[in-house]
């Protein structure tokens, strides 16, 4: 269990580096839309992860340490194609729907995950997380509203995506009892730029020297982004932290809206809020769930 520090100052802390984290994932998608379908969505993925590989160069030896046996290479196979899924489907969303929806849409993979350890993992679907799961739904229709507008390629794109990042993450979670983060974040970028290549040649645009300069930065913006996320983990629980993720909507909505004057569409800031709520409210009862653990094993000990 992580041990939290009870100076208020720190939690504060933790509190700022969730909202840079936000900042720095609303970068990303603000750079993608600005680059918008000039380049292939696959492409785009692709030269995303290529420029990237610099900042996994320090995993390199936890990589070569580690003993990964046919059974784990297998799994991080798996993982890399939902990922590269995920990715294509998340660029090319960004070429046809508003930041704000793709940022509120994007939630749903939180309750998609819920939902898969539930049916592949065993874990228990307790009455909390099927209303948290159904109010996540609900904000979903809310953002789409069928009948009363179009659902757009990019609706249906943002779906995919959350349901692939899911699968990406189940399998990540396996992966964690036997691999440190160091190795499975760089696998996965190594094995997501590889698979990715063949279909980037396959429609290749040849990208200017300005379009690699905003890729390599999504990919920093990106790289940046998991580190402040992971520095507010480890300095405030996840019921203080959680409720920053709030902001990224603001943020995107007011990116979309000042810079590429995408109108602002009260029906997907409360969707997007009920989605936000509960994925929120998950990752909230599962810190408390191991928390409680953590506590009994202590005591039986």
């Amino acid at each position: 269990m992580a041990e939290f520090h009870s100076d208020p100052k720190w939690v504060i802390r933790g509190i700022v580096w969730m909202a840079a984290s936000g900042l720095n994932f609303v970068a990303v998608a603000g750079i993608v839309k600005h680059l918008g379908s000039a380049l292939p969505a696959i492409e785009s993925a692709f030269l995303r992860f290529l420029l990237g590989l610099v900042f996994i160069l320090p995993m390199l030896g936890h990589i070569n340490r580690a003993r990964i046996g046919i059974r784990a290479m297998r799994l991080f196979g798996f993982r890399a194609l939902a990922h590269c899924v995920a990715v294509a489907l998340w660029f090319y969303a960004m070429t046809k729907i508003s930041i704000a929806e793709v940022t509120s849409m994007n939630y749903l993979a939180p309750i998609y995950v819920t939902l898969g350890a539930a049916m592949f993992l065993g874990e228990p679907l307790a009455a909390r997380r099927i209303v948290a799961i159904t109010a996540a739904f609900v904000g979903a229709l809310i953002i789409l509203r069928p009948g009363f507008r179009e659902i757009s390629s990019g609706h249906v794109a943002m779906f995919g995506t959350a349901i692939a990042f899911a699968a990406s993450f189940l399998i990540a979670k396996r992966l964690t009892e036997e691999f440190s983060n160091a190795v499975i974040v760089g696998v996965l970028s190594i094995l997501v730029t590889i698979v990715l290549a063949p279909f980037a040649i396959a429609v290749w645009v040849t990208p200017t020297i300005v379009q690699l300069g905003w890729l390599f930065l999504v990919a920093l913006f990106a790289t940046v982004g998991h580190y402040t996320m992971t520095m507010a983990f480890r300095l405030a629980p996840l019921s203080v932290t959680q409720p920053v993720l709030f902001l990224q909507l603001v943020w995107a909505t007011l990116l979309g809206s000042l810079v590429f004057h995408e109108p602002v569409d009260v029906w997907v800031v409360v969707g997007g809020s009920a989605i936000i709520a509960s994925a929120g409210f998950i990752a909230w009862r599962e810190a408390v769930l191991a928390r409680n653990a953590a506590i009994t094993r202590r005591f039986r000990n």
